[in-house]
């Protein structure tokens, strides 16, 4: 009879991990529709970037028409993510199309599970950051958020190659330094990048859950798969808010629409104060200017000044080498060998990138090549600017390398 209740509770526990592992992953998924059907996977992505990591845009295709059906569910690495682009993505135009953002509909009584998880993240002054300049530190962004009250932890997630993930969670110990910090910093233009930014809508716990391993499962509980999943996830949008209808989508910049709080004036002397030595002393080496932190405006300042040093890149991009009709299966390798010469050459990618979203658009083509070292990558692109290749003239750039990490090829 004991070894029974204990059988049946391991049970009852292998079943609540299911349902939340489920919820969560279903917090994660965004519908999109009213996609104009001229618009490719890649414009879906580069729109919905800026608010997480993407997991996987899941297209829907006519096989017929050899177009897709007009919608789409994007699924984020975040809860977090998925809330923000619900929050500012419905309405917004692409394509000459008002796009409709919702939640997928969800498994039968999931909506209880995600009911409790929001609940849970209300016990805590967290928010979420997105969209953060590659060159940006923990340290950085903790300088910056500190105007808005004392920050129990902040971090940025690791992506496991010595650099961030471009998003990060902020920790207040006040409820209303939370608010503060989302109204005044979303869409706040730090770098170049306009954070996203927005209140945590599950637990600290959930990442763990949500990328770790669920206990072992008996008989008929099993992970759902994504077929499984996708059968619950009949397209349900909400329709657009009342906004101006000429709001249009721009992945990396967008209208700024708030300011930081102004620092008292103690303060304000204080860091000019500070700032002027700092100045004056002038760090000669890399690590000297990473330890730079000054709080809040002046924080952002510093920040600003120390991302605008020229950024060194692995990456060259190609421009006017060939036209589309100049790429063959051996143009890849003919560019490998070139580039060869200058450096050892890690990956070359031609890109063909449409100039605008109607039917006959010209398309361009750019070339990327990606060096072990910065200095092969100058060396190539000092030798190649300026060169003609069949006819054409070349210009040979270094390319962002946070872009390019970011699979952003539009640069």
């Amino acid at each position: 009879m004991v070894l029974m209740k204990q059988t049946i509770a391991h049970q009852q526990l292998q079943a609540k991990s299911l349902q939340r592992h489920q919820a969560l992953v279903l917090m994660c998924r965004v519908y999109v529709g009213s996609i104009s059907f001229e618009l490719r996977e890649d414009t879906v992505r580069q729109a919905f970037l800026p608010f997480g990591p993407i997991k996987s845009i899941d297209l829907s295709w006519d096989p017929v028409t050899q177009k897709h059906k007009g919608f789409a569910f994007v699924e984020y690495e975040m809860p977090e993510a998925a809330q923000l682009a619900l929050d500012q993505m419905n309405g917004v135009i692409i394509g000459g199309r008002n796009i409709k953002v919702g939640r997928p509909s969800n498994m039968p009584q999931a909506q209880a599970v995600i009911d409790q998880i929001q609940e849970e993240a209300k016990s805590y002054n967290r928010i979420y950051v997105a969209s953060v300049h590659q060159d940006l530190t923990d340290q950085d962004i903790r300088s910056v958020f500190e105007a808005f009250g004392r920050i129990v932890t902040c971090t940025l997630a690791d992506g496991g190659t010595g650099r961030h993930k471009g998003y990060g969670f902020i920790e207040y110990d006040t409820p209303q330094a939370a608010m503060d910090a989302i109204a005044s910093m979303n869409l706040f233009d730090l770098g170049g990048q306009y954070l996203r930014v927005g209140r945590c809508n599950t637990p600290p716990n959930a990442l763990e859950i949500l990328m770790g391993s669920l206990p072992p499962t008996t008989g008929a509980q099993v992970m759902p798969t994504a077929s499984s999943l996708a059968v619950c996830l009949r397209p349900v949008w909400w329709y657009p808010r009342s906004e101006p209808a000429e709001r249009s989508v721009c992945p990396r910049r967008a209208p700024r629409r708030s300011r930081p709080p102004a620092p008292s004036q103690d303060e304000e002397r204080r860091q000019e104060e500070l700032q002027k030595k700092l100045m004056e002393d002038e760090p000669q080496t890399l690590q000297q200017q990473e330890d730079m932190s000054i709080k809040g405006h002046s924080g952002r300042h510093l920040v600003m000044q120390r991302l605008m040093r020229p950024q060194e890149s692995r990456v060259v991009v190609l421009r006017n080498m060939v036209g589309p009709e100049d790429v063959d299966d051996t143009l890849q390798d003919e560019i490998t060998d070139e580039c060869n010469r200058f450096g050892q050459v890690k990956r070359v990618v031609i890109y063909h990138e449409a100039q605008g979203d109607h039917d006959g658009a010209e398309v361009v083509v750019k070339i990327f090549v990606e060096f072990a070292e910065v200095p092969e990558a100058e060396a190539a692109r000092t030798a190649l600017n300026g060169r003609y290749f069949g006819g054409r003239l070349v210009r040979a750039e270094p390319y962002d390398m946070s872009l390019y990490e970011h699979e952003d090829l539009s640069g």
